[in-house]
């Protein structure tokens, strides 16, 4: 099914690339405000830009704590069998949370800008591949040592 080059020296499937991206994108806001802080000029106006709404911006790091999480613990994924096949769908719950914030969000009101818009997106997309890769499940099924 997949080949030799796909597994660590463990036997463990690795990680598809896209996922990496997807774990990048649901910390969005964890990357930002390290961009913000490494660029103090420049840092209001970033965040300003995609967080005209500075609650939002408190709010926006809770769904990135998992994603955080995935990256600290994917490493260690054998250590942790358990937490580490449940840890799929706790990253499917923070994209729905995500994306229904958004929608919310414009449904309250909130312009629909080209950021807003490219980031409901990428949402969608996420949650899709989050739910329908079967390498992505794989990856995260349980493998005895």
């Amino acid at each position: 099914m997949y080949l030799h080059n796909e597994f660590d020296n463990r036997g463990h499937l690795r990680a598809p690339v896209i996922f990496w991206l997807i774990l990048l994108f649901q910390a969005r806001t964890w990357f930002l405000l390290v961009l913000a802080a490494a660029s103090r000029q420049q840092g209001d106006a970033l965040l300003g830009l995609f967080y005209p709404d500075r609650d939002n911006f408190w709010l926006g790091l809770l769904p990135g704590i998992p994603a955080a999480l995935a990256f600290v613990i994917s490493g260690r994924r054998h250590l942790w069998p358990r937490l580490w096949q449940a840890w799929r769908w706790v990253l499917i719950a923070a994209q729905i949370a995500v994306l229904a914030w958004q929608l919310m969000l414009l449904g309250q009101g909130e312009d629909l800008t080209g950021v807003s818009l490219a980031l409901l997106v990428g949402d969608v997309y996420a949650l899709w591949w989050l739910l329908t890769s079967r390498r992505l499940k794989d990856y995260f099924a349980l493998q005895s040592e």
